[in-house]
């Protein structure tokens, strides 16, 4: 198959410094509507890699996520938001990016076409074939992604790879490709906006639903989220008042003393 780099090919909207505002707001929109549709397609290679995710945790193993630029940083959000939104360990979902945490706020030149860091970075954390580290980029050229996967490959590690690019050398590289091709970008090259909003949909997606069949969810609910503010507190007594049908002092008072919604439903009445 031959490798053509949709993400950076010309977009389809020319003249942009010509529209007005709306022109510019109603184009922008008209293309992100494109990205769910896109998302929808790679469904099956996206349900693949969670099922193999899903075996790893289970059996006490963890999953990585690694990228550069706005990749890198999508992956450090969804790693960095599942410990509040389910109550798992800080060392359960781990997010690297190239070029170390300074690279979340501000660029580090280069840092993403070194070959040997990304396999540095996992080494920090004793990755293991226990492990599953997927690769995130929306060329699918980033060597610090692409070459870290190809050590977990040689280390009999799963690897899997979020990118916009049918037949890129990351989704060669990845035993469990997930490809989303979104297309040119409104202004083009720009894989910020619907490769990185198609990236974050399937993040959503892939740390929600090992959530949920980890156990983390009952019903609808985020019941082992952590209080952590007056808000999730608040979001908690309510939940205890719906589930268990009671007044709000008492399940402000379970909550206070079991510490989680879970512990507080689940010894109501013992």
């Amino acid at each position: 198959m031959t490798f053509t780099k949709i993400t950076e090919q010309t977009s389809k909207y020319d003249h942009l410094e010509k529209m007005n505002i709306s022109e510019l707001l109603s184009n922008i929109n008209r293309e992100d509507k494109t990205v769910p549709e896109a998302v929808e397609k790679s469904i099956p290679q996206i349900e693949t890699l969670i099922s193999q995710i899903v075996e790893k945790l289970k059996d006490g193993g963890r999953l990585f996520y690694m990228g550069a630029g706005t990749s890198g940083r999508l992956g450090v959000v969804d790693a960095s938001e599942c410990p509040p939104t389910f109550g798992v360990p800080h060392e359960l979902v781990i997010g690297l990016i190239a070029g170390g945490d300074p690279a979340i706020r501000k660029a580090v030149e280069f840092a993403e076409d070194s070959t040997e860091q990304g396999w540095k970075d996992l080494e920090t954390y004793k990755v293991s074939e226990n492990d599953v580290v997927i690769g995130i980029a929306a060329s699918g050229t980033t060597p610090y992604v692409i070459e870290a996967l190809k050590k977990c490959n040689e280390s009999n590690i799963i690897t899997g790879c979020i990118t916009c690019n049918e037949g890129s050398p990351l989704a060669t590289t990845a035993q469990y490709p997930i490809v989303v091709t979104v297309g040119p970008e409104f202004v083009t090259g720009s894989s910020r906006m619907k490769a990185g909003t198609a990236q974050k949909l399937v993040l959503n997606m892939i740390s929600t639903t090992t959530m949920i069949q980890l156990g983390k969810v009952k019903g609808n609910k985020m019941v082992d989220m952590q209080l952590s503010n007056s808000k999730l507190v608040d979001r908690g007594t309510r939940m205890i008042m719906e589930e268990l049908k009671i007044e709000r002092a008492l399940a402000a008072e379970l909550l206070e003393k079991y510490g989680s919604v879970r512990n507080a439903i689940n010894n109501y009445g013992t």
